[in-house]
């Protein structure tokens, strides 16, 4: 259950063949426009606030805020029951679990959230668009590794009047979808920045002697 949640915000990409990541998709002119339009708006971005509501695969619900603030810092936490909380700075994501009172370390660049967080994005690099598509009042973009197509794929989802991000999808290797969508988002305001300390609240304390009153 824990894994889930972690894996649907930032680990849990699909396992795509090893042909996708090398074929190049030749888009049309309106969607090419598109694409473009993301990565500039993306690139805008300086800090974000939001409430979000996660959908599992299975219909589960969970819910909670996300803190971005670019480049390098995001913190998600979840609404009780859920136990986790995960702050992503100076190239570490810590993984916290309030329940088991344990954090895991992982280095940032493991995980897609690698991607939203660098200072420079680029949709035709090592990140590219594997695939496009508009639909009424909204642009989706399928995003891949370029050159390690087991990372997987994420799915963003654009509104277009205003432009705005509104939620990434991620589907696992079984082609389960769990799907993340943003709640009156804010943009550009000034965030606290121990929102993003990474600390562990539960690592002991060495003895020592104590100081005289």
């Amino acid at each position: 259950m824990r894994a889930s949640f972690l894996f649907a915000l930032f680990i849990g990409l699909a396992v795509l063949p090893a042909e996708a990541a090398g074929e190049k998709t030749n888009f049309a002119p309106e969607l090419q426009a598109a694409i473009a339009q993301a990565e500039a708006y993306l690139n805008r971005i300086t800090t974000i606030h939001a409430r979000f509501v996660q959908i599992g695969p299975k219909g589960n619900l969970a819910e909670g805020d996300v803190y971005l603030a670019r480049p390098g810092r995001m913190r998600i936490e979840y609404d009780p029951p859920v136990p986790l909380l995960l702050v992503a700075a100076d190239d570490w994501l810590a993984y916290q679990d309030k329940e088991l009172e344990e954090v895991t370390y992982l280095p940032l660049s493991s995980t897609p959230a690698a991607f939203l967080l660098q200072e420079n994005i680029r949709l035709d690099g090592e990140i590219a668009v594997q695939a496009a598509e508009r639909e009424p009042g909204a642009i989706r973009l399928w995003l891949i590794q370029r050159d390690d197509p087991e990372a997987g794929s994420l799915t963003l989802v654009f509104s277009e009047a205003p432009f705005v991000l509104r939620q990434w999808n991620v589907t696992d290797a079984q082609g389960l979808v769990t799907q993340v969508g943003l709640l009156n988002p804010e943009f550009g305001a000034p965030l606290d920045p121990k929102l993003f300390e990474l600390r562990n609240p539960y690592k002991k304390r060495k003895p020592g002697p104590r100081r005289g009153r």
